[in-house]
Order: structure tokens, then sequence, then C-alpha cells
């Protein structure tokens, strides 16, 4: 059963051409937004704090601080919605999922930058 799921996940899920990504990225998020018959686009500008899941169904956190309240957002990676992906930032951490994010403020908050 399991083996069929992939098989159609592969052949009719269509795939867009994102980057790659991990955990510790400042990436840019432009999504679609539909609001009756208007739509726009917006952004989201945060750290990836996990990846989760494989193929079609895999989706990411990103985190970002909004005035003193951090407010994270799941993104599935199939999202119609989703334009495109930036990376703004490669960071450098030695974790795939960094919940430890969450309890630092300021400073110590800061990820440092990946020399790829």
């Amino acid at each position: 059963m399991e083996s069929l799921v992939k098989y159609v996940q592969d052949e009719f899920v269509e795939r867009k051409d994102l980057p790659e990504f991990s955990a510790g990225d400042t990436i840019t998020v432009y999504y679609e937004i539909k609001e009756g018959q208007k739509t726009r686009t917006q952004f989201f500008r945060g750290v990836v704090i996990q990846l989760r899941g494989t193929g079609s169904s895999q989706t990411f956190t990103i985190r970002k601080m909004s005035g003193t309240v951090g407010v994270e957002r799941i993104f599935p990676i199939n999202l119609p919605a989703i334009q495109k992906i930036e990376i703004n930032k490669r960071g450098k951490v030695r974790r795939a999922r960094i919940f430890y994010f969450r309890g630092l403020t300021g400073k110590k908050a800061r990820i440092k930058e990946a020399k790829r």
C-alpha cells in the first residue's frame, strides 16, 4: 500500500523547482493570498526551524519575530500558492530541528553564517 501511495505521489503531483535549504537558513517565502476575487502576493521571512517528512508530503517550519512575539508558520513544500523561495542567508547549526531557538532572545538568537 505504501508503494502505491509513493507511486501516485511521484507520478501525478507537480514538483516545483525550489532551492535546497536546511535548518538554520534564513529564507523568504513568497505566497499568494486570495481575498474574495482579488489575489495578492505576501512574503514571510524567517529562520527555518525544521524540515519534516519526505516526498510530496514534506513540510517546513519558519519562525520570525514580529515585534516581541515569535510567529511560526508551517508550509507544505507542494503548496500551489507558493510562488518562489529566496535564500537570504545560510546558517550553520548542528541539529536538523532547532527547537531550542524558540527560547533564545537578543544576541543569543543569532545563527552563524555557513561558508558554503
